[in-house]
């Protein structure tokens, strides 16, 4: 059963920020150059180096302000709104967290989570599946990392992203193939950790906080 991030376990795990900071990475994950906490940013580069010569990670994002989390929950949410009238607000809360993380405990706003694919020696993108950010809809469900249905160059492009990211510590998000994370609360909760390592950050700030404060 795929735990959603608007589950209430996901909320309920405590957070106990490490202080580390946001920074970004180098070019060999392309030209993002995404921020993320230095301890995901360690894991990452144990992840690159476990790959077969000519495949590479390719970051496309990795910390979101919390202004751009908001707004792509609203678009988002308007999608479904008009796609489902009348859907209750728990029923959209729970559907929308398929995509995208309700702020509290997004991911993202910690600087603990990357959207990623894998490239070709020229910097080509494999065959996923679907593209990043495909949502539930538009893929019919094949964004969901375990989808039945995808060739099976995806599969094994996506089970080789599995074997080396879950090596060096980091969790999925199953409904995106593309997201990954580390010290966030989903992965605490994924990983049976006793807290969250991050709270929300911003670039340039002062990312330590209270032990056992939840964010």
């Amino acid at each position: 059963m795929v735990i959603l991030l608007s589950d209430p376990r996901v909320r309920a795990v405590p957070v106990r920020e490490c202080g580390e900071v946001l920074v970004p990475l180098d070019a060999s994950f392309g030209p993002a150059r995404a921020l993320v906490r230095r301890g995901l940013a360690d894991r990452l580069a144990e992840a690159q180096d476990a790959l077969p010569a000519g495949i590479s990670l390719l970051v496309v994002e990795g910390h979101r302000p919390v202004a751009a989390q908001r707004a792509i929950i609203a678009a988002y949410s308007a999608e479904l709104c008009a796609a489902r009238p009348g859907i209750s607000a728990d029923e959209l809360a729970v559907l929308t967290s398929r995509f995208v993380a309700p702020v509290e405990v997004a991911p993202h706003v910690a600087g603990a989570a990357v959207d990623l694919t894998l490239v070709d020696a020229c910097g080509d993108e494999l065959d996923m599946g679907t593209p990043i950010d495909a949502t539930p809809e538009q893929s019919d469900g094949a964004c969901y990392f375990a989808a039945a249905g995808i060739g099976a160059d995806a599969r094994a492009h996506r089970d080789l992203l599995a074997r080396v990211l879950g090596a060096a510590g980091l969790v999925n998000y199953p409904t995106e193939w593309w997201h990954w994370s580390f010290g966030d609360r989903y992965w605490a909760l994924a990983t049976g950790a006793a807290a969250a390592l991050y709270g929300p950050a911003e670039p340039g700030s002062d990312t330590g906080g209270d032990e056992g404060v939840a964010a």
